[in-house]
């Protein structure tokens, strides 16, 4: 592909920094664009996509083919996010004939980890010993397989308690995607699980068969089947000769199954750029690795590149200044100083607000955003911070109480909702008839179907070459035989080769026709549910495919059904509350974060690790970045215990959280804020002697 004629300076919005990223390894005379191993280091907020986008814009205009440039993300929007940004700085940044032609072909390789994952390992279906029309199962199905290899195993009916089995699916993809023995995890990680390694054990082997038979893999399959496509050298070198370029967005959050993928993909590191933040790395707890990014110029000795992004484009220098000197004693880091150009006059110092206890901090946070709406700052540029999701409910009850309207993140997913599932399982059996999980899920929707009557039906489809027509021959419960016929001819039919060849949007049509009786019978709140079913079908027209449409909306499920059509509109304006890792990359005027503690931050459950207590730094450093204008963090002096009934005011104290040093605190305006009936019955000191109790406590000893 030949460079294109510029008609303006397209990188001239950049700053040094950012320009000197989107730059890097292009020498004017060179005919192919080529660069060596790139990190950048991209602080909160300085303009990270930004950056990014037209790194790979200003390769496409240098000459490289959109087809030779493989972009990784971690969510499906980022990938839309930056595909759009690429085109649209493409398309005002070339002249001549060549313009359409290279935005309609931007980035046909960007996508997520596993999205791509999906895409290859189709290709390769055969080298692999997989059907090509696998399935994927999100997390809620693998749990459900899980379940059911465990209660074969009569591991739930063991007279002591086994782990239940999303502990055991957690466990499963701990050990795949950080590559460590069972026996390290369950010690690390999972200790009161230690005793159960055997049957454990046995359990993930028995899992991994039953995947396998029914030509299913679940999230972790993906990067796994991936890693060793890969580690065969001969395949690894084809798929590695397809990309000029490589760029991983949030680097942080990889694994070491993903750093892997990288490494092998380019072993030289010849066109790898990755941008992160080490500072932003907070999902230990999905076997991300912080040492990907901080190892990452070691790996690629001695030709790596590293540039950091320091200008911040959200944040007043007061929060900076604060959030700065928090992360500055973290021990292993890459070192960057955050700073603003901004307009500071609407800003302040970040607060730290002891309160009384826990109503005093629900009052407090809400006076503090309704004084903000009266300022004329809306609700939905505020938002709540917190550590976990339950140190929202005291907030939420007296929130409804106000007639205050908010939105929380971090609650049921879309697709975890039940008629969803029901709905997109009839489809999912109909792509892959071995799929145990979709077809147990589809058959039991039918009255009087229960899991012996599945059983039976599942294996007379597998006698019949998994041809949905001998389903005609099965004898159904009585309940469902009147419709027995009606349901065959719809499988038979989603099943059929012509259906895809037709158009494949017609067929959620026929499903919701089919469900719509069943979903009658079996749920209540029906307008809601049959709205979501019409939002799903409504953006099926998105996917070119019924297998595009099930794969992608299981590596990257959607929040809520909001997250499909846009902005929830709940009412005129709505609050945000968001746990912090639900929060991360996005930004608010004004953050309130509750219970900066020890205990809540960092967690109690942390405190025995080195390197988790500085992942609890960073959880907070992140919630801090968050905020715009105004940044408060809030710590109750108190908590009341509520776990056992008991007379009187059982309480326990809470203590300053270990990362609020004097140096930090030096940065904030500290005040107090206690309860307004507590404060009425405070009396004035009439009197302006001082007696000195200090000394004469001393002069006791």
């Amino acid at each position: 592909m030949q460079a294109v004629e510029r008609i303006d300076d397209y990188l001239e919005m950049l700053n040094p920094a950012q320009r000197q990223a989107a730059e890097y390894g292009c020498r004017p005379a060179d005919e192919v664009f080529q660069a060596g191993p790139l990190l950048v280091i991209a602080g909160a907020g300085t303009g990270k996509t930004m950056t990014l986008a037209h790194r790979v814009a200003h390769l496409i205009i240098q000459g490289v083919s959109p087809e030779r440039i493989l972009l990784l993300t971690f969510t499906r929007r980022a990938a839309q996010e930056m595909t759009r940004r690429v085109d649209a700085i493409v398309r005002r940044s070339v002249t001549g004939g060549n313009t359409g032609a290279i935005a309609a072909g931007v980035l046909p390789w960007s996508g997520t980890f596993h999205s791509v994952a999906n895409r290859l390992l189709r290709r390769f279906a055969a080298n692999l010993g997989l059907d090509p029309g696998f399935s994927v199962l999100d997390r809620g199905d693998a749990a459900d397989v899980i379940d059911v290899t465990r209660h074969e195993l009569a591991l739930s009916r063991k007279s002591r308690r086994f782990p239940k089995k999303d502990t055991c699916l957690a466990i499963y993809s701990r050990c795949v995607n950080s590559q460590k023995p069972l026996i390290g995890v369950l010690n690390e990680s999972y200790p009161w699980c230690a005793d159960w390694e055997a049957e454990l054990r046995e359990l993930f082997r028995c899992y991994v068969a039953r995947k396998q038979q029914s030509q299913v893999l679940d999230y972790d399959d993906l990067l796994l089947y991936w890693n060793h496509l890969v580690a065969d050298g001969e395949f690894a070198q084809q798929i590695g000769s397809w990309f000029d370029h490589v760029l991983v967005d949030e680097y942080q959050d990889t694994n070491l199954v993903q750093a892997q993928i990288l490494r092998a993909l380019k072993p030289d590191g010849d066109g790898v750029t990755v941008v992160g933040d080490d500072a932003q790395s907070i999902y230990s707890f999905r076997a991300a690795e912080v040492e990907n990014i901080l190892g990452f110029p070691d790996q690629f000795m001695p030709s790596a590149q590293v540039i950091p992004l320091e200008e911040n484009y959200r944040s007043t220098q007061q929060i900076l200044d604060a959030a700065n000197c928090l992360i500055a004693e973290s021990e292993r880091q890459y070192r960057k100083n955050l700073f603003s150009n901004k307009n500071n006059k609407n800003g302040g110092r970040p607060r730290y607000v002891t309160v009384e206890d826990g109503d005093a901090e629900t009052e407090y946070v809400i006076d503090g955003i309704l004084e903000n709406r009266e300022m004329g700052m809306q609700l939905m540029d505020q938002a709540v911070l917190f550590r976990g999701a339950h140190h929202s409910d005291r907030l939420e009850l007296e929130l409804v109480r106000r007639n205050i309207p908010y939105v929380k993140y971090g609650g049921l997913k879309f697709l975890e909702a039940a008629h969803v599932k029901d709905l997109l399982s009839v489809l999912k059996w109909a792509e892959n008839p071995k799929n145990e999980v979709a077809a147990f899920r589809v058959l039991k929707l039918l009255p009087g179907m229960g899991p012996a009557y599945a059983s039976r039906c599942f294996e007379k489809l597998a006698g019949g070459d998994f041809l949905f027509s001998t389903l005609r021959d099965f004898r159904p419960p009585s309940a469902a035989a009147n419709d027995w016929a009606i349901f065959c001819d719809l499988m038979e039919t989603l099943s059929a080769v012509e259906a895809e060849d037709a158009g494949w949007q017609p067929q959620l049509s026929q499903v919701r026709r089919w469900y719509q009786p069943h979903l009658e019978r079996l749920y209540d709140g029906l307008d809601t549910r049959e709205a979501d079913l019409e939002q799903l079908e409504q953006i099926s027209g998105r996917y070119p495919t019924r297998e595009r449409f099930l794969t992608e909306l299981t590596l990257d499920p959607p929040n809520a059904a909001g997250d499909l059509a846009g902005d929830p509109l709940l009412d005129e304006d709505y609050l945000v509350l968001s746990t912090v890792h639900s929060a991360k990359g996005q930004e608010w005027e004004a953050v309130f974060i509750l219970n900066v503690a020890d205990g809540n931050f960092p967690s109690e459950f942390a405190t025995g690790k080195p390197e988790m207590i500085e992942e609890e730094r960073r959880l907070l450093y992140v919630a801090m970045t968050r905020a715009k204008q105004s940044l408060s963090l809030v710590a109750p002096l108190k908590y009341h215990v509520t776990q056992q009934r008991r007379d009187g005011d059982k309480h326990v104290y809470g203590a300053r959280s270990r990362f609020l040093t004097d140096s930090l605190l030096a940065t904030m305006q500290k005040c107090f804020h206690g309860r307004a009936e507590a404060s009425t019955r405070r009396q004035e000191v009439s009197s302006d002697r001082c007696l000195n109790v200090a000394s004469r406590l001393r002069e006791m000893w």
